[in-house]
């Protein structure tokens, strides 16, 4: 037994262990937690190693080291002994994103090493409900996409995350890790657009779920569609399907300068509660 604070790199009989720990910020970690109930904690079908810090002999916090390098319920020794771990390693994220404090104080043990990076967004709300909106009717023509429109559904996809990210997804290996990821998306039934005359003129996804919290994400309107109510009716619809098959308590996470955004919302229901940082490269 583990009796002295160290890190190792958690292999699957630690599975109870490290739910255990996302189950203490089922939102925060809405994610990661998705995951690992999916993959369990073997590298090659997580798509990346879990780090397990240890007091005493006890798990108390986590990071994913995948695509996105993810502290998990890490306070400020944790965080340090994770960021001395993935300075030994090199860099082999394309983002660093969490919690606030912990990613921001990893970051800044990192940027000496791994830095500069492309884009740091320091604070980006992070929000949750738990109910329909009183007063903002979902748009009953947003549905689940089907498998056999994926490829109406793509180009919206690749529009919003080049607007978001601010680089093309279709980028280094052409675009087959984000189809993949879409079409897994797709399959799931976690896909859903209002579709016009063959074209997506609004889009959102229920990108992470557990049975406690789950999460939305991509969510898009065609630019000449901005403006007329579009992303809360849209978001209206997508909170429906969440709140009645995924989990009782939905989140999101939006750029802190996106004013409009944040405040359709909150029309819908959705409440600041925390905050990300995400560290892009």
């Amino acid at each position: 037994m583990l009796t002295t604070t160290t890190t190792k790199v958690l292999e699957p009989g630690d599975l109870d262990a490290a739910l255990a720990v996302l189950d203490r910020e089922p939102v925060a970690n809405a994610f990661v937690a998705a995951r690992v109930h999916a993959a369990g904690l073997d590298p090659w079908r997580l798509g990346g190693e879990m780090w397990g810090w240890y007091a005493g002999g006890r798990l108390e916090a986590l990071c994913y080291a995948g695509a996105n390098l993810v502290p998990i319920c890490a306070g400020s020794e944790a965080v340090r002994a994770f960021a001395d771990r993935a300075r030994r390693s090199g860099r082999r994220c394309s983002s660093i994103v969490g919690p606030a404090e912990a990613t921001t104080e990893l970051w800044s043990l990192l940027e000496p090493h791994w830095g500069p990076a492309r884009e740091v967004r320091a604070h980006q709300p992070l929000m949750v409900t738990r109910a329909m909106p009183a007063d903002v009717a979902p748009d009953p023509l947003v549905r689940r996409i089907r498998k056999d429109e994926l490829d109406v559904v793509m180009p919206a996809c690749v529009a919003m995350f080049t607007e978001e990210v601010g680089v093309s997804p279709l980028a280094g290996d052409g675009g087959l890790l984000y189809q993949a990821r879409v079409a897994e998306l797709v399959g799931a039934g976690r896909s859903f657009a209002r579709i016009e005359d063959g074209r997506v003129v609004f889009k959102a996804e229920i990108g992470a779920a557990t049975a406690l919290a789950c999460q939305i994400q991509g969510v898009w309107v065609a630019p000449e569609y901005r403006g007329r109510g579009l992303s809360e009716t849209g978001m209206a619809a997508v909170l429906g399907y969440a709140l009645r098959e995924v989990s009782p308590v939905v989140s999101l996470y939006v750029n802190d300068y996106n004013t409009a955004a944040r405040a359709a919302y909150r029309r819908v229901g959705f409440e600041e509660v925390g905050a990300f940082t995400s560290v892009l490269f």
